[in-house]
């Protein structure tokens, strides 16, 4: 009976992101989904630009959601649980068609459980997959049993969910509608300039910068015409950025610019790259790299011990191959990045043949039009 009446309130959506990259997502793609359905309904919690696309429906929670690491999520247990059982009532109340989780894996995927389970005329889609194939492939099966479809960023993914049973779209990666601007623009390529990538977190950045500092005093001392920038996220990391700089004495020497990360990946000849997305959008972008990645000692045994993945770095995740070296921890010291680095600037053959890898990888990230296409698949689920 439930599920019957649920399914005659198909144009209402309800929607969760818990994060501010989930929120930017989140609100291009209620952008087109609007334009698909203007007289949809909207609730749920977000994020600012979530709440500037869908109006008073969506709450803005983000700033207290996004917390990283299992003390932080713990200090805050009650909190989760009252927001827990407020959506379930919003739920009750207003009984979408389609409930839409985007990113945010540990609360998403226990309240699309709790949604599957008490109102099971519900379609419930994830919008960007956790990396369950890395780091939980038991959670797989779970996803299995209680979504009705996931749209995915990468290709590989939807052999492995469509293995367990699931439905899986790729849609293409949010990076290359985001990038179309700066790869547009008229900005040349300077075989002297080293870009240096700590990351955009205060802990990424205290781990990592000290070191990027030491490879850019070597590198200058091998050749005196070479020059460093590095780009900080925000005001408030720029100014710790330019303290770390400070106390090297290598103020003179090294350029801080506030954002702007992806016009230096654009400008210099080859870069040191902490991690992550950005190594991705490196290779969009076209700067040779080699990766670097450190953490506490205990997170990194602890995370030995769950990931059963070769690589760690998305680009050679996705090629099922080694395209850029990674540096990690112990690796990750000055002198390995100095030579990574040497090799780069001394071999433009080597330079070349990385740079013709990373634009396969790139390629296999999707055309534009990412959003538009993520919508049409929710579309298509309030249709139903």
């Amino acid at each position: 009976m439930v599920a019957v009446r649920l399914a005659a309130m198909g144009e209402r959506l309800y929607v969760v992101a818990g994060e501010l990259s989930g929120d930017a997502h989140g609100a291009g793609l209620l952008r087109e989904l609007l334009a698909l359905r203007p007289g949809l309904e909207l609730r749920g919690a977000g994020g600012p630009e979530m709440v500037k696309v869908a109006g008073g429906g969506i709450v803005d929670w983000v700033e207290d959601a996004a917390v990283m690491g299992v003390w932080e999520v713990l200090k805050k247990y009650g909190w989760f649980r009252e927001c827990f059982a407020r959506m379930m009532a919003e739920l009750r109340e207003f009984r979408p068609g389609v409930l839409l989780l985007i990113d945010y894996p540990g609360f998403n995927l226990r309240f699309a459980e709790a949604v599957r389970r008490e109102f099971p005329g519900i379609r419930i889609i994830q919008y960007i997959s956790p990396k369950v194939w890395a780091w939980n492939k038991r959670r797989i099966p779970k996803m299995a049993r209680i979504l009705d479809e996931v749209l995915c960023l990468f290709p590989f993914e939807v052999a492995i969910f469509e293995t367990a049973g699931l439905k899986a779209s790729f849609v293409g990666n949010p990076l290359v509608d985001q990038l179309q601007g700066v790869l547009a623009a008229d900005i040349s390529r300077d075989a002297c300039l080293v870009g240096l990538f700590p990351g955009s977190r205060e802990r990424e950045v205290a781990r990592l910068f000290p070191m990027m500092i030491e490879v850019a005093g070597r590198l200058r001392n091998w050749r005196m015409e070479l020059n460093f920038e590095v780009p900080a996220a925000t005001q408030k990391l720029a100014v710790k950025i330019r303290g770390l700089i400070e106390e090297a004495g290598a103020e003179g020497w090294i350029k801080v610019r506030t954002g702007g990360s992806h016009e230096l990946m654009r400008q210099a000849g080859c870069g040191v790259i902490a991690s992550g997305t950005a190594t991705l959008e490196a290779a969009c972008l076209g700067i040779p790299y080699c990766l670097v990645y450190r953490v506490a000692p205990l997170t990194y045994f602890l995370a030995k011990l769950l990931v059963k993945i070769e690589f760690i770095g998305l680009v050679n995740i996705i090629a099922g191959e080694r395209v850029v070296e990674e540096l990690v921890q112990a690796d990750a010291k000055p002198e390995k990045v100095e030579e990574q680095l040497k090799c780069l600037i001394e071999s433009p053959e080597l330079a070349s043949k990385m740079l013709e890898r990373l634009a396969g990888v790139a390629a296999k990230l999707g055309e534009p039009g990412v959003e538009k296409r993520a919508a049409a698949r929710v579309a298509d689920w309030l249709k139903a």
